[in-house]
Protein backbone atom coordinates (compact mmCIF):
# COMPACT_ATOMS: atom_id res chain seq x y z
CA UNK A 1 0.00 0.00 0.00
CA UNK A 2 1.45 3.57 -1.17
CA UNK A 3 -0.61 5.96 0.91
CA UNK A 4 -3.25 5.76 3.41
CA UNK A 5 -4.68 9.32 1.89
CA UNK A 6 -5.86 7.14 -0.71
CA UNK A 7 -9.27 5.48 0.35
CA UNK A 8 -9.24 1.56 -0.27
CA UNK A 9 -12.24 -0.86 -0.85
CA UNK A 10 -12.53 -4.76 -0.47
CA UNK A 11 -15.85 -5.27 -0.81
CA UNK A 12 -18.07 -2.81 1.16
CA UNK A 13 -21.28 -4.24 2.79
CA UNK A 14 -24.51 -2.34 3.57
CA UNK A 15 -24.40 -2.67 7.53
CA UNK A 16 -20.74 -2.09 8.04
CA UNK A 17 -19.26 -0.54 11.38
CA UNK A 18 -16.95 2.80 11.36
CA UNK A 19 -13.83 1.66 13.45
CA UNK A 20 -11.46 4.38 14.27
CA UNK A 21 -7.80 3.14 15.05
CA UNK A 22 -5.68 6.46 16.49
CA UNK A 23 -1.51 6.42 16.21
CA UNK A 24 1.42 8.24 16.16
CA UNK A 25 0.34 9.65 12.87
CA UNK A 26 -3.46 10.27 13.41
CA UNK A 27 -7.03 8.59 13.34
CA UNK A 28 -7.26 6.04 10.82
CA UNK A 29 -11.39 5.47 9.88
CA UNK A 30 -12.13 1.53 9.28
CA UNK A 31 -15.18 0.55 7.67
CA UNK A 32 -15.60 -2.92 8.56
CA UNK A 33 -18.64 -5.68 7.75
CA UNK A 34 -18.75 -9.23 9.85
CA UNK A 35 -14.59 -9.94 9.66
CA UNK A 36 -14.56 -8.06 6.25
CA UNK A 37 -12.78 -4.73 6.12
CA UNK A 38 -13.96 -1.81 3.10
CA UNK A 39 -12.40 0.98 2.82
CA UNK A 40 -9.96 2.90 5.37
CA UNK A 41 -8.81 6.44 5.03
CA UNK A 42 -7.11 8.71 7.57
CA UNK A 43 -9.12 11.47 9.17
CA UNK A 44 -7.72 13.27 11.60
CA UNK A 45 -3.43 13.99 11.49
CA UNK A 46 -1.15 14.07 14.59
CA UNK A 47 -0.22 12.01 17.52
CA UNK A 48 -3.74 10.24 18.90
CA UNK A 49 -3.02 8.60 21.97
CA UNK A 50 -6.86 7.07 22.81
CA UNK A 51 -9.98 6.84 21.09
CA UNK A 52 -13.79 6.02 21.80
CA UNK A 53 -16.62 6.46 20.28
CA UNK A 54 -20.96 6.99 22.23
CA UNK A 55 -22.65 3.84 22.02
CA UNK A 56 -24.86 5.23 19.02
CA UNK A 57 -21.72 5.83 17.25
CA UNK A 58 -23.04 9.69 17.19
CA UNK A 59 -19.57 11.35 18.42
CA UNK A 60 -15.86 9.82 18.07
CA UNK A 61 -13.61 11.49 20.61
CA UNK A 62 -9.89 11.10 21.12
CA UNK A 63 -7.33 12.06 23.53
CA UNK A 64 -3.86 14.15 22.35
CA UNK A 65 -0.83 16.30 23.61
CA UNK A 66 -2.24 19.74 22.96
CA UNK A 67 -6.67 18.22 23.44
CA UNK A 68 -9.01 16.22 23.55
CA UNK A 69 -11.23 16.51 20.73
CA UNK A 70 -14.53 15.61 19.64
CA UNK A 71 -16.31 15.28 16.18
CA UNK A 72 -19.51 14.29 15.87
CA UNK A 73 -21.64 11.73 12.99
CA UNK A 74 -25.13 13.15 13.73
CA UNK A 75 -26.52 14.55 10.61
CA UNK A 76 -29.10 17.27 10.54
CA UNK A 77 -31.20 14.90 8.18
CA UNK A 78 -31.69 12.16 6.07
CA UNK A 79 -30.67 14.11 3.30
CA UNK A 80 -27.65 15.45 4.75
CA UNK A 81 -26.06 11.90 4.35
CA UNK A 82 -23.25 11.01 1.91
CA UNK A 83 -20.34 8.18 2.19
CA UNK A 84 -17.22 11.06 1.38
CA UNK A 85 -18.06 13.27 4.75
CA UNK A 86 -15.06 13.88 6.33
CA UNK A 87 -14.75 13.92 9.60
CA UNK A 88 -14.26 17.47 12.20
CA UNK A 89 -12.73 17.24 15.40
CA UNK A 90 -13.17 20.21 17.39
CA UNK A 91 -11.43 21.09 20.66
CA UNK A 92 -12.89 20.53 24.01
CA UNK A 93 -10.68 23.44 26.01
CA UNK A 94 -9.66 19.56 28.11
CA UNK A 95 -5.88 20.15 27.63
CA UNK A 96 -3.22 17.64 27.31
CA UNK A 97 -4.97 13.83 27.84
CA UNK A 98 -3.89 10.30 27.40
CA UNK A 99 -7.21 8.20 27.78
CA UNK A 100 -11.00 9.13 26.87
CA UNK A 101 -14.14 6.92 27.25
CA UNK A 102 -17.92 7.78 27.13
CA UNK A 103 -20.14 7.12 30.17
CA UNK A 104 -23.70 7.03 28.27
CA UNK A 105 -23.73 10.49 26.41
CA UNK A 106 -21.23 11.90 28.84
CA UNK A 107 -17.16 12.22 27.87
CA UNK A 108 -14.46 10.52 30.28
CA UNK A 109 -10.56 11.69 30.05
CA UNK A 110 -7.58 11.84 32.23
CA UNK A 111 -4.74 13.91 31.43
CA UNK A 112 -0.93 13.06 32.18
CA UNK A 113 -1.22 14.33 35.94
CA UNK A 114 -4.00 11.61 36.86
CA UNK A 115 -6.50 14.72 36.47
CA UNK A 116 -9.93 13.23 35.72
CA UNK A 117 -12.94 15.41 34.39
CA UNK A 118 -16.44 14.12 32.24
CA UNK A 119 -17.57 16.20 29.62
CA UNK A 120 -21.38 17.40 29.17
CA UNK A 121 -21.80 18.06 25.34
CA UNK A 122 -25.40 19.40 26.41
CA UNK A 123 -24.00 22.06 27.87
CA UNK A 124 -23.63 25.07 25.89
CA UNK A 125 -21.34 23.49 23.42
CA UNK A 126 -20.02 21.88 26.58
CA UNK A 127 -18.53 22.07 30.07
CA UNK A 128 -15.90 19.99 31.98
CA UNK A 129 -16.78 18.84 35.46
CA UNK A 130 -13.63 17.93 37.38
CA UNK A 131 -13.92 14.77 39.50
CA UNK A 132 -10.12 14.80 40.48
CA UNK A 133 -7.63 17.65 40.30
CA UNK A 134 -4.83 15.50 40.82
CA UNK A 135 -4.59 10.89 41.53
CA UNK A 136 -1.76 9.14 42.99
CA UNK A 137 -2.24 7.04 39.74
CA UNK A 138 -1.15 6.76 36.21
CA UNK A 139 -4.26 6.24 34.02
CA UNK A 140 -4.34 3.69 31.31
CA UNK A 141 -7.57 3.29 29.99
CA UNK A 142 -11.28 4.29 30.56
CA UNK A 143 -14.46 2.54 29.57
CA UNK A 144 -17.83 3.15 30.96
CA UNK A 145 -17.37 4.43 34.65
CA UNK A 146 -14.51 2.79 34.85
CA UNK A 147 -11.25 4.06 34.97
CA UNK A 148 -7.98 1.96 34.74
CA UNK A 149 -4.75 3.33 36.53
CA UNK A 150 -1.52 1.78 37.75
CA UNK A 151 -2.99 2.18 41.17
CA UNK A 152 -6.35 0.12 40.46
CA UNK A 153 -10.00 0.66 39.17
CA UNK A 154 -11.48 3.91 39.75
CA UNK A 155 -15.28 4.51 39.30
CA UNK A 156 -16.86 7.34 38.78
CA UNK A 157 -19.39 8.08 41.53
CA UNK A 158 -21.50 11.27 43.09
CA UNK A 159 -19.22 13.26 40.74
CA UNK A 160 -16.20 12.00 42.36
CA UNK A 161 -13.90 9.22 42.11
CA UNK A 162 -13.54 5.97 44.05
CA UNK A 163 -11.06 2.99 44.66
CA UNK A 164 -12.52 -0.20 43.99
CA UNK A 165 -9.76 -2.02 44.16
CA UNK A 166 -6.57 -4.01 42.27
CA UNK A 167 -3.40 -2.91 41.81
CA UNK A 168 -1.28 -2.20 38.30
CA UNK A 169 -4.29 -2.34 35.95
CA UNK A 170 -3.25 -2.06 32.18
CA UNK A 171 -7.27 -1.99 30.27
CA UNK A 172 -10.82 -2.23 31.50
CA UNK A 173 -13.82 -3.00 29.98
CA UNK A 174 -17.49 -2.09 31.40
CA UNK A 175 -20.28 -3.32 29.84
CA UNK A 176 -22.21 -6.52 31.18
CA UNK A 177 -19.64 -7.61 34.41
CA UNK A 178 -16.65 -5.05 34.62
CA UNK A 179 -13.47 -7.15 33.68
CA UNK A 180 -10.01 -5.78 34.34
CA UNK A 181 -6.75 -6.27 32.52
CA UNK A 182 -3.70 -6.44 35.26
CA UNK A 183 -0.60 -7.57 35.49
CA UNK A 184 -1.15 -10.15 38.00
CA UNK A 185 -4.09 -11.79 35.74
CA UNK A 186 -7.37 -11.10 34.11
CA UNK A 187 -10.58 -10.35 36.49
CA UNK A 188 -13.94 -10.15 37.18
CA UNK A 189 -16.43 -7.94 39.08
CA UNK A 190 -18.38 -10.22 41.26
CA UNK A 191 -18.50 -10.65 45.20
CA UNK A 192 -15.28 -8.58 45.04
CA UNK A 193 -12.74 -9.17 41.98
CA UNK A 194 -12.51 -12.88 40.97
CA UNK A 195 -9.18 -13.58 39.22
CA UNK A 196 -10.43 -15.29 36.09
CA UNK A 197 -6.67 -16.20 34.59
CA UNK A 198 -3.41 -15.44 35.75
CA UNK A 199 -0.51 -14.08 34.33
CA UNK A 200 0.26 -10.42 32.75
CA UNK A 201 -2.87 -9.05 30.38
CA UNK A 202 -2.80 -6.03 28.47
CA UNK A 203 -6.46 -5.47 26.81
CA UNK A 204 -9.93 -6.71 27.54
CA UNK A 205 -13.20 -5.87 26.01
CA UNK A 206 -16.74 -7.37 25.88
CA UNK A 207 -19.69 -7.14 23.54
CA UNK A 208 -21.57 -3.88 24.02
CA UNK A 209 -24.91 -5.80 23.62
CA UNK A 210 -24.32 -7.67 26.60
CA UNK A 211 -27.19 -7.44 28.72
CA UNK A 212 -26.80 -5.78 32.15
CA UNK A 213 -25.25 -8.33 34.97
CA UNK A 214 -23.99 -10.31 32.50
CA UNK A 215 -21.05 -11.50 29.85
CA UNK A 216 -21.85 -13.02 27.19
CA UNK A 217 -18.99 -12.54 25.05
CA UNK A 218 -15.79 -10.89 26.03
CA UNK A 219 -12.18 -11.17 24.56
CA UNK A 220 -8.82 -10.32 26.65
CA UNK A 221 -5.21 -10.57 25.70
CA UNK A 222 -2.50 -11.87 27.71
CA UNK A 223 1.44 -9.99 27.58
CA UNK A 224 2.33 -12.72 26.35
CA UNK A 225 0.49 -13.02 23.30
CA UNK A 226 -2.70 -15.39 23.45
CA UNK A 227 -6.49 -14.80 23.20
CA UNK A 228 -8.66 -15.76 25.91
CA UNK A 229 -11.70 -15.39 24.42
CA UNK A 230 -15.73 -15.90 26.56
CA UNK A 231 -18.29 -17.70 24.18
CA UNK A 232 -21.46 -19.10 25.32
CA UNK A 233 -20.26 -18.71 28.84
CA UNK A 234 -17.18 -20.43 28.57
CA UNK A 235 -13.60 -19.30 28.80
CA UNK A 236 -11.67 -20.76 26.02
CA UNK A 237 -7.48 -19.90 24.94
CA UNK A 238 -6.34 -19.73 21.42
CA UNK A 239 -2.96 -18.93 19.86
CA UNK A 240 -2.96 -14.71 19.07
CA UNK A 241 -1.66 -13.27 15.75
CA UNK A 242 2.00 -12.78 15.22
CA UNK A 243 1.94 -9.24 16.10
CA UNK A 244 1.22 -7.72 19.65
CA UNK A 245 -2.30 -6.72 20.09
CA UNK A 246 -2.91 -3.12 21.59
CA UNK A 247 -6.90 -2.61 21.94
CA UNK A 248 -9.51 -4.88 21.38
CA UNK A 249 -13.49 -3.94 20.09
CA UNK A 250 -16.82 -5.79 18.98
CA UNK A 251 -19.26 -5.95 15.92
CA UNK A 252 -20.58 -8.68 14.27
CA UNK A 253 -17.26 -9.88 14.40
CA UNK A 254 -14.19 -9.62 17.25
CA UNK A 255 -11.86 -6.63 16.13
CA UNK A 256 -8.54 -5.80 17.40
CA UNK A 257 -5.39 -3.85 16.34
CA UNK A 258 -1.88 -4.53 16.59
CA UNK A 259 1.29 -1.83 17.34
CA UNK A 260 2.14 -2.56 14.10
CA UNK A 261 -0.51 -1.42 12.25
CA UNK A 262 -2.44 -4.30 11.91
CA UNK A 263 -6.43 -4.27 11.61
CA UNK A 264 -7.95 -7.82 12.64
CA UNK A 265 -10.65 -9.49 12.27
CA UNK A 266 -12.41 -12.83 13.87
CA UNK A 267 -15.68 -14.54 13.01
CA UNK A 268 -16.23 -16.25 15.76
CA UNK A 269 -19.25 -18.67 14.49
CA UNK A 270 -15.74 -20.29 12.00
CA UNK A 271 -13.21 -20.37 14.56
CA UNK A 272 -10.67 -23.11 13.52
CA UNK A 273 -7.78 -21.76 15.40
CA UNK A 274 -5.24 -18.72 14.83
CA UNK A 275 -5.68 -19.00 10.85
CA UNK A 276 -9.53 -17.70 11.50
CA UNK A 277 -8.15 -14.28 12.36
CA UNK A 278 -7.69 -12.09 9.19
CA UNK A 279 -5.10 -9.57 9.07
CA UNK A 280 -5.52 -6.26 6.89
CA UNK A 281 -2.40 -3.70 6.94
CA UNK A 282 -3.88 -0.20 7.54
CA UNK A 283 -0.65 1.87 7.15
CA UNK A 284 -0.58 3.05 10.32
CA UNK A 285 2.72 2.53 13.02
CA UNK A 286 2.43 2.63 16.82
CA UNK A 287 -1.32 2.32 17.23
CA UNK A 288 -2.27 3.24 20.76
CA UNK A 289 -6.15 2.61 20.18
CA UNK A 290 -9.65 1.43 19.01
CA UNK A 291 -13.09 1.89 19.06
CA UNK A 292 -15.89 0.33 16.94
CA UNK A 293 -19.10 2.92 16.27
CA UNK A 294 -22.50 1.90 15.37
CA UNK A 295 -23.76 0.40 12.20
CA UNK A 296 -23.61 2.78 8.85
CA UNK A 297 -26.54 3.52 7.82
CA UNK A 298 -26.46 3.82 3.78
Amino acid sequence: MDSIEEKRVYGDREGALEAYVTGSMGVVRVRVAGDAVGEFSLCERGDARDVATTADGDAVAIATETDVRVASLRWPSESDKREDAGLVFEETGFGEAVAVGYDGADLVAAGPEGNVARWHPERDGGDWETLEDETVATVRAIDGDLIGTDSGVYRVHDGGLDHVGLTDVRDVSATGVPLAATAEGLYKLGNGWMELAGGPFTAVAADPRTEPGRLTRATAVSAAGSVHALVDDEWTEREGPDESIVAVGYGEAVYAVTDRGSFLALDESNDNGPSAWRTHPIGVTDVTGLAVGAPVLE
